[in-house]
């Protein structure tokens, strides 16, 4: 059974820092690009940051360049998003999806709120 798990949402103050997880399980995780998306009420999807298989190619969306880091650890089956710098226009619901070919997953998601 494939499974994408989100943790790590929590509210906090402008310029604070946030790391998100997400756990996959029930496929071969190192062979999946791995993303974190981003929706905020009354938004479409954005994508945030792509990291791929071997984790040697990471790319980001221009409003989180030089604040947010994706990262992941194979052995763990898990990829993580490192927020700096949060500003209130980060709120919102984080994803995490894993691709490869036409396999494509995604997790429930976690919420990020930055507020003061």
């Amino acid at each position: 059974q494939v499974q994408l798990v989100e943790s790590g949402g929590d509210l906090v103050q402008p310029g604070g820092s946030l790391r998100l997880f997400c756990t996959a399980s029930g496929f071969s995780f190192s062979m999946y690009a791995m993303r974190w998306y981003r929706q905020a009420p009354g938004k479409e999807r954005e994508l945030v940051a792509t990291i791929t298989g071997d984790g040697g190619i990471t790319n980001y969306a221009d409003s989180v360049k030089g604040r947010f880091t994706i990262s992941r650890d194979n052995a763990q089956n898990s990829v993580y998003l490192q927020m700096n710098s949060l500003k209130p226009e980060d709120t919102a619901v984080y994803y995490c999806s894993a691709t490869y070919r036409m396999w494509d997953y995604w997790g429930q998601g976690t919420q990020v709120t930055v507020s003061s």
